[in-house]
């Protein structure tokens, strides 16, 4: 994963940016609202950063050297003083303390984690009670005919970094079992395309 973002860093911001962006500050609206100190998981090249208020203490982190790089030189040259730092970690592996951030979001990442419900139980670990995981992604349909082409199309998807097929229900089934109350979903541009999914953490 770490060779395949290294040659996806300098081209990412380009066939991403605009597409991204709408999905990408509805995240970060959502989870603005839980509280100050935020926590983005797979923060990549930094695209969302900017988009913060600066009254936010964002930590961001990727498994990217390259992808964080870049982030870097975003923060630095836009004076974004709300990011606070910028550092390689797993997913799957944070060093964070428990209940360390009012809010986490992880942005078009989840559905390509290897082991998304391990990098869940991370970020439940250190949320606080009463914040929340915000995700957006594409989620695949349950059933009918597009999740039919969905499946089909699957391995070409993986093979440009997409999940064509990852539910939704999958990430509420893992929420229940923690103890988390999946919101319902939140269609954005384009289309609907993409997806919000908030997890509330009970106090």
């Amino acid at each position: 994963m770490r060779k395949a973002y290294q040659r996806w860093a300098p081209v990412y911001d380009i066939v991403y940016d605009k597409l991204t962006e709408p999905a990408a500050r509805a995240a970060v609206r959502a989870v603005e609202a839980c509280g100050p100190r935020i926590l983005e998981v797979g923060v990549g090249t930094g695209l969302s950063l900017g988009y913060y208020s600066p009254n936010s203490e964002v930590h961001g982190i990727d498994l990217s050297e390259d992808m964080l790089q870049r982030a870097r030189e975003k923060v630095a040259r836009r004076g974004l003083r709300h990011v606070k730092s910028l550092d390689v970690m797993d997913a799957c592996h944070l060093t964070f303390p428990d209940r360390s951030f009012d809010g986490v979001t992880a942005q078009f990442l989840i559905t390509l984690v290897p082991d998304p419900e391990r990098a869940l139980d991370e970020m439940a670990r250190v949320l606080r009670p009463g914040g929340e995981i915000v995700l957006v992604n594409h989620f695949g349909q349950d059933t009918g005919p597009i999740a039919t082409v969905e499946r089909v199309v699957a391995p070409l998807c993986a093979r440009i970094g997409w999940s064509s097929d990852f539910k939704a229900s999958r990430i509420e089934s893992w929420a229940r079992s923690r103890g988390l109350e999946p919101l319902p979903l939140e269609p954005v541009f384009p289309g609907g395309f993409f997806k919000v999914l908030r997890l509330h953490k009970p106090v």
